[in-house]
């Protein structure tokens, strides 16, 4: 992605994370200033889109797909979870990428991302060994 793209995204994430924040202020009056600790019901309604905010604004990638749906890139990926309010958080990448063997490193930290806006996040390893993230919101 060219420079002018990349700082242009970084304004978008950081405008949208902005605006989460004044919706957890608006939504919790009078909480003491704990805003920041416990997900919005606008999060819990749609954990795919807060959990990747919270990665995308704690500097993290996520991996891409061309337009044939071909990985192009290694990083991480929401799903929704099996629960209704959870997300799943994989780590993904071009075939060969090594993306499988940096996957427990990889999502380890992720964690950091998630906890900072309150988001609970487990690792767990699935079929064919492979390792992921369930998360949800930290109760509140």
């Amino acid at each position: 992605m060219p420079p002018a793209d990349v700082e242009q995204r970084s304004r978008e994430v950081r405008a949208a994370l902005d605006g989460l924040l004044h919706i957890r202020r608006l939504s919790r009056p009078g909480d003491g200033g704990g805003t920041k600790a416990v997900p919005a019901d606008w999060e819990r309604r749609q954990p795919v889109r807060a959990v990747a905010l919270a990665l995308e604004s704690g500097g993290l990638t996520p991996s891409a797909v061309d337009r044939s749906g071909a990985r192009i890139a290694t990083g991480y990926r929401v799903r929704p979870g099996d629960r209704p309010g959870t997300a799943v958080v994989e780590w993904l990448g071009p075939a060969g990428s090594g993306a499988a063997q940096e996957e427990a490193t990889a999502l380890g930290g992720c964690v950091p991302a998630l906890t900072r806006l309150g988001w609970e996040a487990l690792l767990y390893k699935g079929p064919r060994g492979r390792r992921f993230l369930e998360v949800e919101p930290l109760p509140g």
